[in-house]
């Protein structure tokens, strides 16, 4: 995994959960990890979190999916120190655990794991066939990548508006194009690779977003969170949804299988 610029501190995590939902840290909540799963029967299955974050979605593999244990992994301790905290207050201590890893290739030995999954993390992760490599490495014959991810509609330079809401963010923001993903899942050894492009719905949710930021609840997030907090997420905001418009950022769900 790939370290990031800047961190998801007490304050940033908790205005993106207020967004979000209560430990989630990218869009959709739990209706969307459950489309990126659609399909999949994790019963008694184990399964791999790629950017665990505060746990949220590790923790519902097991409690709301049905797996057997889940494995979170993140390269920021603190979030890993919620996440466990997390797993224990629900009862799930014993089949959540929660790694603290460097950047680098996964810790894990082959054939871990019955299901790889991440919802927008593996964007932080610049060498995608790398990636591809150690999660068809950790995959046992069978297994299944799932995962949702922020791609760009093509590579090579990013448009201005692009680079400026990257910028913006100031999260070591990696992107792919879709075809760029297909072909490292593919040349990994992966089959029936799938990229299916998640623009449209996030398009049309990120505007209730921007709205909540700066509407109403505006006033208590500022005294929650900070003023300036808010106001820098409403610009992020603003870009966001202008490269959004374009198509140029087009956030994808990702499934390959391990034969």
């Amino acid at each position: 995994m790939s370290d990031k610029n800047q961190h998801y501190d007490d304050a940033f995590a908790g205005l993106l959960e207020e967004v979000w939902g209560e430990g989630y840290l990218s869009p959709g909540g739990p209706e969307e990890v459950a489309r990126v799963l659609e399909g999949l029967d994790l019963s008694g299955k184990t399964a791999l979190d790629i950017g665990c974050g505060t746990g949220a979605i590790t923790l519902s593999l097991v409690a709301d999916h049905g797996a057997a244990r889940a494995v979170g992994i993140d390269v920021e301790n603190h979030v890993c120190q919620e996440a466990r905290a997390r797993a224990e207050k629900a009862g799930y201590g014993d089949a959540v655990e929660i790694v603290h890893v460097a950047p680098g290739p996964f810790p894990f030995e082959d054939g871990t794991f019955d299901l790889v999954f991440s919802k927008d993390s593996i964007i932080h992760i610049a060498d995608k066939e790398a990636l591809a490599r150690d999660i068809f490495r950790v995959l046992k014959p069978g297994g299944v990548f799932a995962a949702s991810d922020w791609l760009t509609n093509q590579d090579g330079p990013m448009s201005p508006a692009l680079q400026r809401y990257v910028d913006l963010e100031g999260l070591g923001f990696a992107m792919a194009s879709p075809s760029r993903y297909a072909k490292a899942l593919s040349d990994a050894g992966f089959t029936g690779v799938e990229t299916r492009d998640r623009n449209p719905w996030y398009l049309g949710l990120a505007g209730d977003e921007r709205a909540f930021l700066a509407g109403p609840e505006r006033a208590r997030l500022e005294v929650a969170y900070g003023a300036g907090l808010v106001a820098e997420n409403i610009e992020i905001w603003d870009a966001m949804i202008a490269v959004l418009e374009t198509g140029e950022l087009c956030p994808h769900h990702l499934r390959g299988h391990k034969p």
